[in-house]
């Protein structure tokens, strides 16, 4: 709580506590994805390096479409840009931690969309060759590959940052 805030106490009340439990979700979702892309990535790793036919699991991980586990991310600031508007005025945009939270969320989009989910949809495409018995050493799987396990632990990094963040407020 900001200390010049005129407000004494913490927000509260089931509307608020269910905006945060949405907002906490997003997280929880949003690392479940991020630590399973890096693991996947470095299972797919283990099977090109082998030229080994893919797992039932990391096929059906990289079948064609979009990641919308992943964009769960996105309700992030979304509620809590909820939670703000119902402090009350105990947390404002202006408050360091919400502006660092801000920038570490963006930090994230900007990783996730320009390296993460652009490296899985080329990994898409490429095991999607039915003539593929295994998981030959591609030209750019690889490097697709090291890009998808990178920026998913980047991606985590920013998000167990970001948690640590709004958990202590300072």
């Amino acid at each position: 709580m900001r200390e010049d805030s005129p407000v004494s106490h913490q927000p509260n009340g089931a509307a608020f506590d269910l905006v945060l439990l949405l907002h906490v979700a997003c997280v929880v979702v949003g690392v479940a994805t991020t630590v399973t892309s890096a693991a996947t990535a470095s299972r797919l790793r283990r099977l090109t390096e082998r030229a080994s036919p893919l797992s039932e699991a990391t096929a059906r991980y990289f079948a064609p479409g979009v990641n919308w586990a992943g964009r769960v991310m996105y309700g992030i600031p979304v509620f809590g840009f909820a939670l703000l508007a119902m402090s009350q005025g105990a947390y404002a945009l202006r408050d360091a931690w919400v502006l660092s939270g801000l920038s570490l969320f963006a930090l994230l989009v900007l990783v996730a969309e320009s390296i993460l989910w652009p490296a899985e949809r080329r990994l898409q495409i490429a095991l999607a060759d039915p003539m593929a018995e295994g998981v030959a050493p591609k030209v750019g799987v690889l490097g697709d590959v090291r890009a998808m396990a990178w920026s998913a632990l980047a991606c985590l990094g920013l998000l167990l940052a970001g948690s640590a963040l709004m958990v202590a407020q300072p």
